[in-house]
């Protein structure tokens, strides 16, 4: 049951499940008590990517460690200074893209540091580990709840999903990374519309698939305990 409500969380709400803000909150502790708060948690985030990783060079061990704990800083401090300015902006989109040009470019440049010393598909156990694996999970729900995907859908939903996962990987919050997967899985849904599939209908008939299979197994239980 944990397994059904976690794909009907991350598919038909469209609200991945992500870790604790990028932000601290706002608190009644001290600058420098929200500091040692929020160095802590991004400490734990680091130790949970170099676990991940299982390196075993203690030189890269501190590269990897330094370069990710700087993209954490790095990425609050750009959010502090600019999404008052992305917020004013509204649906001015170019304001917006012009506004994003400084993240983009600090994203790339994260990219690069990362490749220096880690392989490609090190590179993307990082990126996984930044967005809370939500790539792998939501596709998974994508297999699951939608009959008949070809491959070249298969592609196209994991192609997607890792878009929005560059983007979703320098979100300042919580819910800022659940809005940029549900933009993209939004395109993937127009895709599959597109493509012969009802997405939406699919949804419909695995939730009640799942309700059925849920209700058959509490009747077993039931018989079961009554003999």
């Amino acid at each position: 049951m944990k397994k059904i409500l976690f794909l009907l969380i991350t598919l038909c709400a469209a609200v991945p499940v992500f870790a604790a803000k990028e932000k601290p909150a706002d608190t009644n502790e001290s600058p420098a008590q929200v500091e040692a708060d929020y160095t802590k948690a991004i400490e734990g985030r680091t130790a949970n990517i170099l676990k991940a990783l299982d390196l075993t060079d203690t030189n890269k061990i501190a590269y990897v460690h330094d370069t990710v704990m700087a993209q954490w800083r790095g990425l609050r401090a750009w959010h502090d200074a600019n999404d008052s300015k992305i917020k004013a902006a509204g649906t001015d989109t170019n304001a917006v893209a012009q506004i994003q040009v400084s993240l983009r470019q600090m994203h790339a440049a994260f990219i690069a540091k990362l490749s220096q010393d880690l392989t490609p598909e090190q590179v993307e156990i990082v990126k996984d580990k930044m967005t809370y694996g939500v790539v792998q999970a939501t596709y998974n729900g994508y297999l699951q709840i939608v009959p008949n995907l070809t491959d070249t859908d298969k592609v196209k939903i994991m192609e997607l999903l890792k878009d929005g996962r560059e983007e979703a990987m320098d979100g300042g919050s919580q819910k800022e990374k659940a809005a940029i997967i549900k933009k993209y899985k939004g395109r993937i849904n127009i895709y599959l519309d597109a493509h012969g599939h009802n997405v939406s209908q699919a949804y419909k008939d695995w939730g009640a698939a799942q309700k059925a299979k849920a209700k058959a197994a509490a009747d077993e239980d039931t018989n079961a305990t009554a003999n």
